[in-house]
Formats: structure tokens, C-alpha cells, sequence
């Protein structure tokens, strides 16, 4: 479990096929900030951009660990097969503070900026959602992005799906990957747990899993 409050930007700085088939997955090596990994052990979880890794083997002299993923995650997210920026969190801890709001690690899918820009002292990042994230996108309700928890500040239904709003203060744009996004950039999304179960416990009878 995690909150979406990036703990460390970090760079996928190899990545290596796990077969030669499109069945077959990859290992990424990823180097975070200095002492990130020191109190990481192997079979930790890592969230990479949102998406719930677990760590495979460490370098704590060079900063650096590796996570295998697999094809079908592969093709669930984006930002996990390219060298760059990649936001990181570490997994919850029953003691930490919850900053942000519970966010699970498992992207619902992906979505594509519309639009990056700066207004006044912010910034307003809009990203299209798919049709079927739409139902649980709200105003002032919570959206993960790239594993960062954020809030959607307006919601517009469009044709082939939902366009949310967002505001980004100079703190968030410095300290987490996103300052890498640009129009047409894809990005992996979370949405709220409660909507959820929300969804579940009004149609009990039809399948509500947003993938």
C-alpha cells in the first residue's frame, strides 16, 4: 500500500529483455538519489510511477536495484519501458503519516496529456482518461499519476473519455517526475479505492474492475 507521496525521483538506466519473445518481460535497473536504498531490503515493494514493483536485487554502493516485469504489466502502463525520470515510493509503513490518499500500486490505465502549461505560479496539467476511468473521476476527488496522489480540480466528459484538470504548485513540479511530462505523454493512472468499492456496492451484479 502506498499514499502518492513521491519519495525520490529516480532514472531507468538499463533496461533488459527477460526472453526473446513479446511473451516475455524485462529486468529495469534503476539508480535513485544518494542513501534511498538504505533501509531497503530485498522483496520490498517499490512503486515506479505509480505501478507496485518488487525490488530483485540491490547495489547500495551505486544506489541502484532491479525489478522484473512482466509483459502483461507492460502492456497495462507506460513509462516503464524507456531510460528517464520515473517517480519512486516506497511501500506504507503502519506508523508513516498518510499524506496523500491509499493508492494500491495497480494502474486502472492509461492516460494521455492534453495539455502542460504554466499559469501564474503553478502549473495546470490536463490528461484524457479512458471511457471506462470516467465514472470514477470527480471534482476534488483523488487521482494518482505517475504513482503521485493529486486533485482533480475539474472534469469534463468527452466523447472518447474524461479530461481532468489539475494544479501543480512549484514544490510538486521539482520533486517528482512529472516535470518531464508534455502533451502526448502517457501516464499510468490509479483511481480512488472508495470509488471503488462504491461502484461495487451499487451494481453488486456487474463486473466493476476499471482495466
Amino acid at each position: 500500500m502506498f499514499t502518492g507521496i513521491i519519495t525520490g525521483i529516480g532514472r531507468i538506466t538499463a533496461i533488459e529483455p527477460l526472453g526473446k519473445t513479446a511473451t516475455h518481460g524485462k529486468r529495469l535497473t534503476i539508480t535513485c538519489p544518494s542513501n534511498y536504498l538504505d533501509d531497503t531490503s530485498l522483496g520490498d515493494s517499490i512503486a515506479l510511477n505509480g505501478a507496485c514493483m518488487t525490488v530483485t536485487s540491490l547495489d547500495p554502493a551505486q544506489q541502484q536495484f532491479t525489478v522484473d516485469i512482466s509483459a502483461e504489466s507492460l502492456s497495462k502502463t507506460a513509462s516503464l519501458d524507456s531510460i528517464g525520470l520515473i517517480n519512486l515510493e516506497k511501500a506504507l509503513r503502519a506508523h508513516d503519516r498518510l499524506g496523500g490518499h491509499m493508492v494500491s500500486g495497480h494502474v486502472d490505465g492509461v492516460g494521455s496529456v492534453t495539455a502542460f502549461e504554466p499559469i501564474s505560479e503553478s502549473w495546470c496539467l490536463r490528461v484524457l482518461a479512458p471511457k471506462n476511468l470516467a465514472k470514477y473521476l470527480a471534482f476534488k476527488g483523488s487521482i494518482t499519476i505517475n504513482g503521485v496522489s493529486l486533485t482533480v480540480n475539474q472534469v469534463t466528459d468527452l466523447a472518447d473519455g474524461c479530461e481532468v484538470s489539475i494544479n501543480l504548485i512549484p514544490h510538486t513540479i521539482q520533486n517528482t517526475a512529472l516535470q518531464v511530462l508534455k502533451p502526448g505523454s502517457q501516464v499510468n493512472l490509479e483511481i480512488d479505492l472508495i470509488a471503488r468499492y462504491v461502484e461495487r456496492m451499487l451494481n453488486p451484479a456487474t463486473e466493476t474492475a476499471a482495466s
